[in-house]
């Protein structure tokens, strides 16, 4: 026989159900108060959190070689010296390419708008029964992206050619990585203390699973992500897309958004082939179909696995909340964030059974 629950495990969840909604909506409406105090925050953390995920990323790694006897001070540099080597060297051959071709795409965004105008007036003409309302609407949404494509353009020039500003952050980074690597046993075992003694059983369970769920997460996602970038450029090399580089990163930094990573990524990429051909769309449309199904159907299961259990509509909102606090970044926070909770929520509740 099934036990009814009980009523007041109902009047639990409505509680909470409210106490969340609540705590969303006061998030949201007080961010531009807080936003400031975050932003030092972010800034002065950012070293930190950038190596933390480095080394995060690459322990697996240096455990598996070190459970072959080999020193774990070795492993550790082993490790170092490819991952950052690897870095330092993509860094230099790709750099120049990225630099040259986001100034020709900042020289070529006139005749881009020309084109685009061109396109616009073309609708114009087809739409011309529509009332005059509509067409406003046109004008205002082409005065809109010109000025936020000239704005993306100027802020990512200057952000990449202004290294001068990153050269403590470059610095810093490798020299975290390495502590992190080498102490993170102590880090814990120091961080384990300030938890009392009754809940540290829990608490390691609960870590556990963060890890477990996340880490398969990340590390399957920036894998994917990569086979999207490389697989997007050489097409649109042999496609003779211009500034292929350049697109096949926005495709592949984008591909880690689910859902709307792939739409947001293909955007740039069909803008540029518009200005080339019909012939050209339609080719880019096709080349980031297959690739995205051979990601979705192939890829994403076999590397990512099950490993954010959540529901689809929960993934949605969440990403919907993240790109309206945060934009592109608040998006591709948003699913770590949600996995995070969601796993800390599943342990909250089978406590709350067991009692």
């Amino acid at each position: 026989m099934v036990p009814q629950k009980k009523p007041y495990q109902f009047l639990y969840w409505i509680i909470i159900g409210i106490f969340v909604f609540l705590f969303i909506y006061l998030l949201v409406k007080l961010y531009p108060f807080y936003q400031a105090f975050f932003s030092f925050i972010w800034h002065l953390l950012l070293p930190f959190l950038i190596a933390g995920l480095i080394a995060y990323l690459l322990f697996p790694i240096v455990n598996k070689i070190h459970s072959y006897n080999i020193p774990k001070a070795l492993a550790i540099l082993i490790i170092y010296v490819i991952f950052f080597g690897g870095i330092g060297y993509l860094s230099y051959r790709v750099y120049p390419m990225v630099v040259n071709q986001l100034k020709d795409l900042n020289e070529f965004l006139p005749q881009f708008i020309e084109k685009f105008e061109s396109l616009i007036y073309q609708v114009y003409e087809s739409t011309a029964f529509l009332p005059e309302t509509v067409h406003d609407k046109f004008d205002d949404f082409l005065n809109r992206m010109e000025n936020r494509i000239t704005t993306i353009l100027e802020s990512a020039i200057g952000g990449i050619t202004k290294l001068l500003d990153m050269i403590i952050i470059l610095t810093v980074i490798p020299v975290l990585v390495f502590y992190f690597l080498k102490d993170l046993e102590k880090i814990k075992a120091y961080l384990k203390q300030f938890i009392p003694k009754k809940y540290q059983e829990k608490s390691s369970e609960l870590v556990h699973a963060i890890d477990k769920s996340l880490g398969n997460y990340i590390r399957g996602q920036l894998l994917v992500c990569l086979f999207v970038g490389i697989t997007s450029y050489i097409i649109f090399y042999f496609l003779g897309l211009n500034y292929a580089l350049i697109l096949a990163i926005i495709i592949g930094l984008t591909n880690i958004i689910p859902y709307f990573g792939p739409i947001i990524g293909a955007i740039p990429a069909v803008g540029i082939a518009l200005t080339v051909s019909g012939k050209m769309v339609l080719f880019v449309l096709i080349a980031i179909f297959v690739i995205q199904l051979i990601e979705s159907n192939l890829l994403a299961p076999y590397i990512v696995g099950k490993s954010v259990a959540i529901h689809p509509i929960a993934i949605i909102f969440a990403l919907l909340l993240g790109g309206q606090m945060s934009g592109v970044i608040g998006m591709i926070l948003a699913v770590p964030i949600l996995t995070i909770l969601n796993v800390i929520l599943n342990h909250s509740l089978i406590l709350v059974r067991n009692r």
